[in-house]
């Protein structure tokens, strides 16, 4: 265990359970002892691990009917799984020293695990995005996003740029005219397919695409550093510590890439016309803080986009919000149906007009590289 730190309020009486400690040093059925066994009020401990960083209370040693419970380093007190009561201060109680909680004690990447464990969607695989190219690439090629996104590129003709996660070249196309070659990598072959016969259509000729995945070796696939490295809405990796460490490496001057606002791309109310509970998982401010704990301090741009979207047939708006879902019900197509009526503004008798319960947003984060200064990391 690295850190231990005191964080006391008075008279709170909610219990929560550890799950790495668990119940087997202690009852089962996590009551908390009885005033008899203990000389000592409870006290709210905070644990940082790579295992765990869940509030656990105190106990005195002394009432521990356990040799083997764990202890606190001067055995002052008795480790538990419950968690949280406390009160206002019981430091004078103990011979341990604490020192304060700060921000570098949080281990932004723990806590983002935590987040993708309890969101309520699962990302897509390649044979999810292999059905959904063409429908892909014809939707977002008049979207506000691409404009909004290339607004703030640096763009040159005597420059490279790698594309991440590219998709069917809804960045990479547009940007291709622009400089003087694009490498664009996706993990769907279909996508990078669509890619190609796209770019023929216009004539480009400067783009390569190569089939791998973030956890690919890049270098093994005949990738080098380019001018500018680029990662669109493609953030949906395990660990996006080493994925954040691995663009920064193939981008030598400049380094963009989009992540989710939530509940962004997701819409609450269509989870809860569904029946389905939803939980957000991480989005931008993780990616945020993982970067300053790698020592790179990257600027932020909120992009919002347009909260009425037309679609040309009521199957292609179920189509697109069927999307959120894994493995949806035609009991749940049906409400969702309901759903979309319900937020319809405006039809002509085949295309419809669909209003958004929110608006849209997707958080540009980028950094210009330094050659004469490598980033720190804050820690490991």
């Amino acid at each position: 265990m690295a850190h231990v730190f005191f964080n006391l309020r008075s008279s709170d009486r909610r219990y929560r359970r550890c799950s790495c400690l668990r119940s087997r040093l202690f009852p089962p059925d996590g009551t908390w002892p009885s005033r008899r066994m203990t000389r000592y009020k409870p006290a709210i401990l905070t644990t940082h691990s790579p295992q765990c960083q869940t509030f656990c209370p105190l106990q005195p040693a002394s009432s521990c009917r356990r040799p083997s419970a764990m202890l606190c380093s001067r055995s002052c007190y008795l480790l538990t799984p419950w968690a949280k009561p406390s009160f206002e201060d019981s430091r004078d109680q103990c011979m341990t020293e604490f020192p304060p909680q700060t921000y570098d004690d949080i281990d932004w990447a723990t806590l983002r695990n935590n987040a993708l464990k309890k969101k309520g969607w699962r990302n897509k695989k390649a044979k999810d995005w292999d059905g959904k190219a063409r429908s892909f690439a014809g939707r977002n090629k008049s979207s506000l996003y691409i404009d909004l996104f290339l607004a703030h590129l640096p763009l040159g003709e005597d420059l490279t740029v790698l594309d991440i996660g590219s998709g069917p070249g809804t960045l990479a196309i547009p940007i291709a005219s622009k400089v003087k070659a694009v490498t664009a990598i996706d993990f769907s072959q279909t996508m990078l397919d669509t890619l190609t016969e796209l770019a023929t259509a216009e004539q480009l000729a400067n783009i390569q695409t190569v089939h791998c995945a973030w956890e690919d070796d890049w270098q093994v696939h005949g990738i080098q550093p380019h001018d500018i490295a680029i990662a669109s809405r493609a953030m949906g990796v395990k660990d996006l510590a080493a994925a954040l460490k691995k663009i920064d490496e193939f981008g030598r001057q400049y380094v963009f890439l989009s992540d989710r606002i939530g509940p962004t791309p997701f819409e609450i109310g269509a989870f809860e016309a569904v029946g389905r509970p939803f939980a957000p998982g991480p989005d931008y401010i993780y990616t945020l803080n993982i970067l300053y704990t790698l020592g790179i301090h990257a600027n932020v741009r909120v992009l919002k986009l347009e909260r009425d979207i037309t679609y040309d047939s009521l199957d292609e708006a179920i189509a697109s919000y069927s999307w959120m879902f894994n493995d949806i019900t035609p009991q749940e197509t049906a409400a969702l149906e309901r759903y979309i009526a319900g937020q319809t503004i405006g039809s002509d008798g085949k295309r419809l007009t669909v209003r958004r319960a929110t608006v849209p947003q997707w958080a540009l984060i980028w950094w210009q590289k330094d050659p004469d200064e490598r980033p720190v990391t804050r820690k490991s």
